[in-house]
């Protein structure tokens, strides 16, 4: 499957209601970067006039996410996913368009690799970063992600 900004956001909108409902959508996918957009609205507030912690963590996830679903189709195998740790950090008050950054430096390639060839799950830690539109980082996000070639 080839992975596109509208077969992604469709997927969002199936299988994530709640984030597309929240304003959470993919702006850009290549091999090496995807990027997740979310912009401030009154769906996604919280008390204090700036974007709920939950929304920043459901774009920050999927920019990951998308990145190992994509690495995983390239390596042609079925392979079980799943974020087994998780860490945020919140610099600045999230207002405006926010874009969550996850860049692909090719390490999860290898760790699928190591999961296929010896069939036992492996773990890999992702970064995603939130940055308003001034570029300033907003929040810092990390996911260990547990993959496992399926038989």
């Amino acid at each position: 499957m080839k992975f596109t900004v509208p077969k992604i956001n469709s997927f969002v909108l199936l299988k994530i209601p709640s984030a597309y409902l929240s304003g959470v959508r993919v702006v850009k996918i290549t091999e090496s970067e995807v990027v997740v957009g979310v912009k401030f609205r009154w769906i996604n507030q919280n008390p204090f006039q700036s974007m709920y912690w939950a929304t920043q963590g459901m774009a920050s996830e999927l920019a990951t996410g998308v990145v190992m679903m994509q690495e995983i189709d390239n390596s042609g195998k079925k392979m079980s996913m799943l974020v087994t740790e998780q860490t945020g950090e919140f610099v600045k008050k999230a207002v405006g368009k926010i874009q969550f950054i996850c860049t692909n430096d090719g390490s999860v390639a290898k760790v699928l690799q190591q999961a296929i060839q010896t069939g036992e799950g492996q773990e890999i830690t992702l970064y995603s970063e939130g940055i308003d539109e001034e570029g300033d980082v907003v929040s810092k996000f990390t996911y260990r992600w547990s993959v496992k070639s399926k038989k």
